[in-house]
This record gives structure tokens, C-alpha cells and sequence, in this order.
């Protein structure tokens, strides 16, 4: 008895150890197993003190937390400052911030990445779904007034039979998809409530038409398609917590409008696109930008645009290569919106690829200035080796190359056969180089093969002049593709990554 209870004390004491932070623990290295003793379901945020995105993050992971406690529920949510805590960090393949996995069982070898949004609702709910039923069964009309009404979004089965082929379909569906709560019921007076006279599968939301009623064979392919052509608005606003959802669903094809939400005719603009966004439900996404806003010039930047330039209308597919499209009119009627997202189902757009103009002195100093006007005629000129540094101006990486890519140039200046360029890909796009992160390297032999090579040894004089000196074979390897393109990149750099270097793979992500 004696060792069971000071076993049992020696828990209480090594639980107490773990501080809480508005009921989120506070995560090191030293009482990490621990917390996974005594919390077997635990989410963990791993962090930086200075990362923009998770300040932003912090008070609805905090309300998560607090919901979940209130609930009695034994999952917790932890964090991890990962610049403090750097063996963990590296431990679980942490790269950026916020880094969110989920520890389930106990089992700390094969986390969960979190995959949801960035509300407390969100997160609450794909915890829910990853530790217990994917459909919850409703036996009372409260109960299923408290699920549509703390739910953004919510799908409910309405069976006599909870076996019938349709039932286990809504199950399959509910077990694919992590932010949205699925339930069913057989119970009469629910049927009542909701004025539901048979079988059917209904997705209750807080936006645009309030209901929608699945109509169709139902099968698992099918619901999934239901659900996601509706369980967001038909235009949604970009911000910080819808960030996920946009950039993390089935639908890739984007049209975006940037407009103040000042400004004088918002709101009838806003129904003009409203308008046009009924029609390609499912298939592109409707998405308004602020573009008075501070946090959103970066995506302005992205498409060349500039506060003065707004309203304006842009489309932009996040396939394997994201292209842009540009509409021929600026006017922001239904009609026009219409036509040009038309054209673009129908495959009759021409990609939009931005340029600035050719400055008049591109070539007069060692590092030869390319945009995308002068690209071609310059890195594919036969007689030439030309290596280029595509860059961002507000790249911490690119700031700190700088010094030594001038220094390149100053190097080669007076050689016959070699060019060191550089160009702003904020401002300037081309075909025949996709670029996904900063700053990116790339070296154009001499020839008639438009031969691409990329760039992957030391950042160093050192480094770049054997390069240049061995023709591109000496630190480089035959162009491929560059990173993934991580969805959340037009989000997810911060000027506090770009200043303190971001990523310590040397590149800041688009």
C-alpha cells in the first residue's frame, strides 16, 4: 500500500510539474513523456515567440482548450516554444510556425498532422472526429439545435434505418472530412423540427442559404462533393483563421477581389460577384481581399497589383504550377465576372504573366537587371552562360545574398561568355521558370537547347565562382522541380520570418 501510494503521489507531483498557460500546457523537453502519460490525446502547437501567424493563433487555441476543459473532455491542448525547445522541434521535423500535431494513445512516434482551420471550432471539432465516432447519433430536438447552432457548419443523416446502404455511405463521407461535424437521426420529433418528411441528408450552415438538401445518389463520392461545394459562403473573405479552408479544399481554381471595405460601393460590388459566384459553385471559389489592409499587400504584390490599382479582379489556379489570369475588363458587374470565369471553364484564357518595364540602364552595372520583357532574349542568348537570382524584395535571404551576388558580378563582369542577373519575381513571371521560393537560383548554359540548371551549393563566392567556372556542374544539379508549393504559402510568410531568416532552409516560400 505504502509503494501504491507514493507511486501515486509521485504522478500527482509529475502532473503538477506541467504548467498551464488560459488552460493550454506549457511543453518542454523535460516533461514531454510525461504529458503524454498523463494525456494520452493531446494536440501540441510548436511555435515561436515572434512569428506573426502564431500570435494570431494563440487566443483561439486557448478558447479550444478552455472548451474542451469546460466539457470535461480529456483531450488537452500543449504547446511548445520550438526556439527554446530546439531537440523537440527537430524531433517531430518542425520547419515552420505554427507547426500543429496531434498525439493520440500516447504514441509519440507517428503524430497526426493537423490539417483543419485556425478557429476554435475547428479545432475542437477535428479533435472530436479523431477520437470518436465520425457520426454522433441525435436522440433529442435539443440536442440537435446545439449541434447547427455551435456549428459554422453541420451535416445531418436523417434515416429510419441507421444500417440502410445510405447510412453507412454518410459514415464513409464523415470519416473523410475533419471540420465539419456529422450526425444522424431516426428520432420522429427531429424529423418534426426540422420539417424533414423522409430519409435525406441535410447541411445546416450560418451563411447564404442556410440549408442545403443533398439530392442524388447517395454515395460516399457523392456527399463528399455536397459537402464541400457548400460548406463555405459562396464568396469568402481572406483572413488569418479562413486562410486553411481556402487554400486546404477540393476546389483549386480561385477568383479574387480586391476592394476596400471602405470604400463607397462595397456593397454593391459585393452582389455583383455574389451574383456571378452562383453560378460555378463547386467548381471556382469566390474570395473578396481587403486590400487596405497591412497584412494583405503581400498578395497584391503577388499579383502586381498595388493599393491604387484596387478594385480589381484576378483568377489563379493552385494546381502542379500556379498560373493567373487576368480579365480583359475592369468592370465588376455580374455580367463580367461571369463572362470571364466562363471563359476560363471552357479553357479559352491566356495566362497572364507579368512584367515590368525594361529599365534603360538593366546592363550597366555587373549584375545585369532581367525582366520579363528582356528574360528570354538575355538567359536564352546561345553565346552566353547567364546565371540568375530570381529574388523578393522583402526576403530576408535575398537581402542577405545580396553583398556576395554583387560581388559575382563585379567578378565576371569583364567576361565574355558570363552573365550574373538578377530579377524581382514579385514583378516579373515567365514561362520557362516557375518559382515557388526566395531566393531561387538558376544557371542558363550557352547554346541552343534552353538547357536549365538549378543551383544547389554554397551561398558563398566561393561556391558561385567554382559554379560558374566548372559551367554549372560544380554545385548544381538538372532543373526539376522546386519545392512543393506549401498551400498555405500567400499566408504564411510573415515579415518576421523574412527579417530573422525564416525557414532554415535558406528560402522564404512565396
Amino acid at each position: 500500500m505504502f509503494k501504491f501510494w507514493l507511486l501515486c503521489t509521485l504522478a500527482v507531483a509529475s502532473r503538477a510539474d506541467i504548467a498551464e498557460e488560459e488552460d493550454v500546457l506549457v511543453l518542454k523537453k523535460s516533461n514531454f513523456d510525461e504529458a503524454l502519460q498523463a494525456h494520452p490525446n493531446i494536440l501540441v502547437e510548436f511555435y515561436a515567440p515572434w512569428c506573426g501567424h502564431c500570435k494570431a493563433l494563440a487566443p483561439e487555441y486557448a478558447k479550444a482548450a478552455g472548451m474542451l476543459k469546460a466539457e470535461g473532455s480529456e483531450i488537452r491542448l500543449g504547446k511548445v516554444d520550438a526556439t527554446e525547445e530546439s531537440e523537440l522541434a527537430q524531433e517531430f521535423g518542425v520547419r515552420g510556425y505554427p507547426t500543429i500535431k496531434f498525439f493520440k494513445g500516447g504514441e509519440k512516434q507517428s503524430p497526426k498532422e493537423y490539417s483543419a482551420g485556425r478557429q476554435a471550432d475547428d479545432i475542437v471539432n477535428w479533435l472530436k472526429k479523431r477520437t470518436g465516432p465520425a457520426v454522433s447519433t441525435l436522440t433529442e430536438v435539443t440536442t440537435a439545435e446545439s449541434l447547427i447552432a455551435d456549428n459554422e457548419v453541420a451535416v445531418i443523416g436523417f434515416f429510419k434505418d441507421a444500417q440502410s446502404a445510405d447510412a453507412k455511405a454518410l459514415e464513409k463521407a464523415a470519416e473523410a472530412i475533419d471540420d465539419v461535424p456529422f450526425a444522424m437521426t431516426s428520432d420522429s420529433d427531429i424529423y418534426s423540427k426540422f420539417e424533414v418528411s423522409k430519409d435525406g441528408i441535410i447541411l445546416f450552415k450560418k451563411f447564404d442559404e442556410g440549408r442545403n438538401i443533398f439530392d442524388g445518389e447517395v454515395t460516399k463520392e457523392n456527399l463528399l462533393a455536397f459537402v464541400r461545394g457548400n460548406q463555405l459562403p459562396l464568396v469568402i473573405e481572406f483572413t488569418e483563421q479562413t486562410a486553411p479552408k481556402i487554400f486546404g479544399g477540393d476546389i483549386k481554381s480561385h477568383i479574387l477581389m480586391f476592394l476596400p471595405k471602405a470604400a463607397s460601393d462595397f456593397d454593391e460590388k459585393m452582389n455583383h460577384f455574389k451574383k456571378a459566384a452562383e453560378g460555378f459553385k463547386g467548381q471556382i471559389l469566390f474570395i473578396f481581399i481587403d486590400s487596405d489592409i497591412d497584412d494583405n499587400q503581400r498578395i497584391l504584390e503577388f499579383f502586381g497589383l498595388k493599393k491604387e490599382d484596387c478594385p480589381a479582379i484576378r483568377l489563379i489556379t493552385l494546381e502542379d504550377e500556379m498560373t493567373k489570369y487576368k480579365p480583359e475588363s475592369s468592370d465588376i458587374t455580374a455580367e463580367s465576372i461571369t463572362k470571364f470565369c466562363t471563359l476560363f471553364v471552357e479553357g479559352k484564357l491566356k495566362a497572364h504573366l507579368m512584367s515590368q518595364d525594361i529599365p534603360e540602364d538593366w546592363d550597366k552595372n555587373p549584375v545585369k537587371i532581367l525582366v520579363g520583357k528582356n528574360f528570354e532574349e538575355v538567359a536564352f542568348n546561345p553565346s552566353k552562360n547567364v546565371f540568375v537570382e530570381f529574388y523578393a524584395p522583402w526576403c530576408g535571404h535575398c537581402k542577405q545574398l545580396t553583398p556576395i551576388w554583387e560581388q559575382l558580378g563585379e567578378k565576371f563582369k569583364d567576361s565574355p561568355d558570363t552573365i550574373v542577373a538578377k530579377m524581382d519575381s514579385t514583378a516579373n513571371e515567365i514561362e520557362a521558370v516557375k518559382v515557388h521560393s526566395f531566393p531561387t537560383l538558376k544557371f542558363f548554359p550557352a547554346g541552343d537547347g534552353h538547357q536549365v540548371i538549378d543551383y544547389n551549393g554554397e551561398r558563398t563566392l566561393e561556391g558561385f565562382t567554382k559554379f560558374l567556372e566548372s559551367g554549372g556542374k560544380e554545385g548544381g544539379a538538372p532543373a526539376g522541380d522546386d519545392d512543393d508549393l506549401d498551400t498555405d504559402d500567400l499566408e504564411d510568410v510573415d515579415d518576421s520570418d523574412a527579417e530573422d531568416g525564416g525557414d532554415d532552409d535558406g528560402h522564404d516560400e512565396l
